[in-house]
């Protein structure tokens, strides 16, 4: 699942924000908010490390949530919609307050069978 996620949104060794945005059915202005970065510079500056480092952490989550749920699709409709346990609010919404890595986390203890 990791690697078509990622040859999805890839152009080079690059993250592509409008090919993430496409992937993930979310407008630019919407994956900027997300990502916290300001919309010109993702698309003037996609191979700045600060870009590459917040999209590939949406990438991370998306990636591994579709290791779990087994298939890219269920995997953003979760990141999307499903409120995390313990937590009341989506991975999106998650992502956005900033808290990418409390998700990454979340999923690694459902990999190992610990479930909030």
């Amino acid at each position: 699942m990791l690697a078509a996620f990622l040859d999805d949104i890839r152009d080079g060794d690059l993250i592509a924000p409008k090919r993430m945005a496409e992937r993930l059915r979310l407008p630019m202005t919407r994956l900027s908010r997300l990502a916290h970065l300001n919309r010109n510079t993702m698309l003037a500056r996609p191979d700045s490390p600060a870009v590459q480092e917040k999209l590939g952490q949406i990438a991370r989550i998306i990636a591994r949530a579709a290791d779990l749920a087994g298939d890219e699709g269920r995997a953003i409709i979760w990141f999307k919609h499903q409120p995390l346990p313990g937590w009341g609010k989506t991975a999106e919404e998650l992502v956005e307050e900033g808290l990418a890595q409390d998700v990454l986390d979340d999923l690694e203890r459902q990999a190992e069978g610990v479930y909030s």
